[in-house]
């Protein structure tokens, strides 16, 4: 069966001048013409131009795609792995393309003004953006995340590098308590509670102790909180809750 330049450009979806163009170069030859010189096509010759647009689509010259299809030492099977191979590694691109643009769009949600490559350098894998749609679905209506967005875009990335090596160096002392057995309310834990208390007033917004004592029992409530917690050192959650409740309660409103 054959068909007309026209019903092929409509299988295609390419015009009838691109393959009268891909005749005239010798690209794509009809395999027959009427007695009144028209093209028409056959299916060899479809499954030709399938192979022509697949590698026009990775973006290669037409003068490549001729070599390519021209080569005698490569059947539609070879030519089916190079395709394979070319498609695997546009589809990596587009999902690191896709991921930059993600990162991005969260990075505006968060209003964290810092490349990946900085934030990957200031957070490492704790990437504060993943909850970023939660926490404007929870408290996007509250003073207290307006206050903290406004913080965050003003911050630079020494802000931020600042930022965490004050958190990490807090979690070190609080985790070195806590193996010397100091109990949740003790002296020495309530005030590294205040200080977890300060370090949120700090750099994201003002937080009383009602406020902590509501963080800290989400941080036990919360399985995803609890988890980043715990994985510090087993029991960390549950410990600096019970902490924190008891820092508000030595600084009644």
């Amino acid at each position: 069966m054959s068909y007309s330049v026209g019903q092929v450009a409509g299988f295609a979806g390419v015009t009838v001048r691109t393959l009268h163009h891909y005749d005239e170069i010798g690209l794509l030859v009809p395999s027959e013409r009427t007695h009144a010189g028209h093209r028409r096509y056959g299916d060899a010759d479809l499954d030709r131009l399938q192979q022509i647009l697949f590698y026009r689509e990775l973006g290669f010259p037409l003068e490549e795609v001729a070599a390519l299809l021209d080569d005698p030492d490569a059947d539609a099977r070879a030519h089916l792995r190079r395709q394979h191979e070319l498609l695997t590694a546009r589809i990596e691109k587009l999902q690191k393309m896709a991921a930059a643009v993600e990162h991005a769009m969260e990075a505006r949600t968060m209003g964290i003004n810092l490349t990946p490559e900085e934030r990957f350098e200031v957070f490492g894998d704790n990437d504060p953006e993943q909850y970023a749609e939660e926490a404007e679905r929870r408290w996007g209506g509250t003073e207290a995340y307006a206050e903290s967005q406004r913080r965050a875009a003003r911050y630079t990335k020494e802000d931020w590098k600042r930022l965490q090596a004050e958190a990490d160096d807090w979690t070190e002392r609080y985790v070195a308590l806590m193996t010397a057995g100091e109990q949740p309310s003790g002296e020495a834990a309530m005030d590294l509670a205040e200080e977890h208390r300060g370090h949120i007033g700090k750099w994201y917004y003002e937080c009383p102790h009602a406020m902590h004592r509501c963080l800290g029992a989400m941080y036990v409530a919360d399985e995803r909180f609890k988890a980043f917690y715990d994985a510090v050192r087993p029991g960390l959650a549950e410990h600096l809750s019970e902490s924190i409740a008891a820092n508000a309660d030595r600084h009644p409103a």
